[in-house]
């Protein structure tokens, strides 16, 4: 069974995007938070919490390994969002440049860790990279088999892969995060979703043989 979702358009969508009454709905409500977040609405901050900390949490949870450092990346990014909120000009929707800080944050943390020598600490204790992988992961072998695949990956493969996979972030919106193209989306989950075949795909019974 194929593993990765269809990049197909989402449900309810009819013809091209911008014909999606729900999408339209979507985009008014991103740009009316927005406003409200420049003009110093903490209940504008609060609702953005609401409607995505738990998605942000998941994904630096996955970036970062652990719920704990994924709890003070996400905090760290609100506080970002509110110092930088002037600085926003809306040239993608204010939740993607609100992950886009989120993405860059979780990569600051992880190479401050680094430094300090805690990743293989984190080898040791076992933490899972992905806790909240789709049904084909649920496997406890395949979990792991893919975890160890992920980090293989560069860390440009592993995020495209994530966002696209994990998340169910569109190209346009990764593109926008980490400030590539759609192309360059496209072909980094290519070359992501290859090289994870590659290593998961079992080994041919002549290799296996001529392994003996």
């Amino acid at each position: 069974m194929e593993p990765f979702r269809d990049p197909a358009l989402p449900a309810g969508t009819v013809g091209p995007v911008g014909t999606d009454p729900a999408a339209e709905a979507a985009r008014a409500e991103d740009s009316a938070l927005a406003a409200a977040c420049q003009a110093g609405d903490l209940r504008a901050y609060e609702r953005l919490y609401a409607l995505q900390g738990a998605r942000m949490k998941n994904l630096a949870r996955n970036l970062l390994g652990n719920p704990l450092d994924a709890e003070d990346a996400v905090q760290d990014t609100f506080l970002k969002v509110q110092r930088s909120i002037g600085s926003f000009r809306g040239q993608s929707s204010f939740v993607t440049w609100t992950f886009r800080i989120l993405v860059n944050t979780c990569h600051d943390a992880r190479r401050k860790r680094v430094r300090k020598k805690e990743v293989a600490n984190e080898d040791e204790t076992g933490e899972s990279l992905l806790p909240e992988l789709r049904a084909p992961s649920s496997h406890p072998a395949l979990r792991l088999a893919l975890e160890r695949a992920l980090a293989e990956l560069t860390r440009h493969q592993r995020d495209v892969f994530l966002l696209y996979e994990v998340e169910g972030f569109h190209h346009s919106e990764i593109a926008a995060m980490l400030e590539i193209t759609e192309a360059a989306s496209k072909n980094t989950l290519f070359q992501a979703k290859k090289n994870l075949r590659g290593m998961l795909e079992a080994p041919r019974s002549g290799d296996a043989a001529g392994a003996r």
